[in-house]
């Protein structure tokens, strides 16, 4: 069905955190029109990080995933339409063209089509079929399955030593499998933190009994006669038999709409402070955007929650009447086994690297230094310390080093006298 009335109108495609806090700060901004969120899948939106921890362990229902429930949506007076995949937008008419048939206009377009796991791209799988026991963790039609095969004694591959393959490699000893994690870098979450974190990483999961191997790209997939099953991971060096294999090597933005339509697109849909694309009455926000950063003075594309909710309310903000930039702090965590890893910032560049506390105690924070400038922490076991460290990074703070390792001198006394 055509809309001919909806100069007023706001269309949300996506619907994942971003998207779902967008449409709640638009009601709360004051915004009255008509508010349509368009999902590809099946589901209201729902929190993406708990499927590679406690929905894959099982301690989460799929109900409990859910950001708002139905009757939110109702009560908001926000349409929430899933099963629906868009297949073009007409940005001259103003209207986006639905893949089985009809079309929505729109006064204001908003794009939150995040990401989709990037597949393996190695010898072994040119066969258009996947694997039935070759898996990616992105939706939660990804991980119901994986969850389901779990079983102890299986042996699970994992390709790649990131935040979820070692997130699912925790859960996955929790419940009895053989882990090994295939890295080909020359150490765990080498993209995104140091060294120190990295072997500290590394001896949690050796000692919780996973198989690490670092330097160890995959060159090829075995499967069975008749292609429909992993058997078997060839890197260089070893051949690692497999009843189960997940594959977690990075995420692509889905930019493909916003490509087709002649959108600015450089690494995600490229936006201005205020989530703003390069046509004015499109907007982009969350995994799928790429956006300017005033505290690292270039050009980011993040994939976190906090990203996604942050540039959720600035966009609504500016939407409502009351531009907001977007310049929040980066930052993420991670959960594995009794550890929460916090993130504040970006290390990139950073050329010192302080500690403060102990890894023997397994509550420590690193803090990682350019030219002076705290750019970036990474927080074990601290919640105290992290909190201090977002406002330390968010000031690019100098402290001397002797001050940050020293634990007589509370952190937090210290994020208060930083001029």
């Amino acid at each position: 069905m055509i809309m001919r009335n909806a100069t007023d109108r706001i269309v949300v495609i996506g619907a994942g955190h971003a998207a779902s806090e967008f449409a709640g700060a638009l009601r709360g901004g004051g915004f009255p029109g008509p508010v349509l969120m368009l999902g590809e899948e099946a589901h209201l939106p729902y929190q993406r990080p708990p499927l590679s921890k406690a929905f894959l362990s099982g301690e989460a229902p799929l109900g409990a995933l859910e950001l708002k429930s139905a009757a939110a949506y109702e009560k908001m007076g926000v349409e929430v339409r899933t099963a629906a995949r868009v297949a073009a937008i007409d940005r001259r008419a103003r209207r986006i063209e639905l893949e089985h048939g009809g079309f929505e206009c729109y006064g204001k377009l908003v794009l939150a089509t995040g990401g989709r796991a990037r597949p393996l791209a190695v010898r072994g799988l040119e066969n258009a079929r996947k694997p039935a026991n070759l898996h990616y963790l992105r939706t939660v039609a990804d991980a119901g399955p994986v969850r389901e095969l779990l079983r102890p004694g299986l042996r699970l591959v994992i390709i790649g030593g990131g935040y979820v393959g070692l997130e699912v490699a925790a859960v996955a000893r929790k419940r009895g499998l053989e882990v090994t994690v295939l890295e080909a870098l020359p150490r765990l979450l080498a993209r995104v933190t140091a060294a120190e974190i990295s072997a500290f990483y590394e001896r949690i999961h050796h000692d919780a009994g996973v198989a690490i191997r670092t330097r160890a790209a995959v060159r090829r997939i075995e499967t069975d006669p008749t292609g429909d099953r992993v058997v078997a991971v060839h890197t260089e060096d070893e051949v690692i038999a497999a009843d189960l294999v997940l594959a977690g090597v990075g995420q692509i933005p889905n930019v493909e709409l916003a490509e087709r339509c002649a959108l600015a697109v450089d690494n995600g849909v490229v936006v201005d402070e205020h989530s703003r694309s390069s046509d004015p009455d499109i907007f982009a926000i969350g995994d799928c955007s790429n956006h300017p950063s005033a505290l690292y003075r270039r050009r980011l594309r993040l994939e976190s929650v906090p990203n996604a909710l942050g540039q959720a309310r600035a966009a609504a903000a500016t939407l409502c009447g009351s531009p907001r930039a977007y310049d929040a702090v980066p930052w993420f965590w991670s959960d594995q086994y009794d550890l929460k890893l916090q993130m504040v910032g970006l290390s990139h560049g950073h050329d010192r690297v302080i500690t403060r506390g102990g890894q023997e105690e397994r509550s420590f924070i690193t803090f990682y230094l350019e030219a002076g400038r705290i750019i970036a922490a990474d927080a074990v076991n601290r919640p105290k310390d992290f909190l201090a460290a977002k406002r330390l990074v968010g000031e690019l703070a100098r402290i001397a080093p002797e001050s940050l390792a020293d634990e007589s001198r509370p952190l937090q006394s210290t994020a208060r006298t930083v001029n």
